[in-house]
């Protein structure tokens, strides 16, 4: 039963991350990759809540949220890509590229320290 939930946490989280991300990206364009990081801050924060509800929720809700949406929804290996692509993209990339880490990590463990505060039941 929890291969199902993992499976179908996944499926709705990896359609998310696609749909987020296109829609983001054409908001906003291409001069940092905002979608990517849009659903990775969404999935900190995310995260952030279910471990700090911790065992307030019961065990599925964790294996279909945490491990199966939320990493479906999250993607380190896009934010290395993207992080590389910038950095030798020619002109300021190098800049943007350093910007896209520290935003994407600063600003990804605040969501996850505010999700975890904001939580039902968190020690925090």
């Amino acid at each position: 039963m929890t291969l199902l939930l993992v499976m179908a946490g996944g499926a709705v989280g990896a359609a998310a991350r696609f749909l987020t991300d296109r829609a983001v990206t054409a908001r906003f364009g291409r001069a940092l990759p905002w979608g990517t990081l849009t659903v990775n801050l969404a999935g900190s924060f995310l995260l952030g809540l279910l471990a700090g509800a911790g065992a307030a929720l019961p065990g599925w809700l964790g294996a279909l949220l945490g491990t199966g949406f939320c990493g479906a929804l999250t993607t380190y290996s896009t934010f290395g890509y993207e992080t590389v692509h910038l950095a030798v993209g020619g002109g300021n990339g190098r800049r943007r590229a350093l910007l896209n880490v520290v935003l994407t990590l600063s600003v990804g463990l605040a969501a996850a320290t505010l999700g975890w505060l904001v939580a039902p039941g968190s020690p925090g």
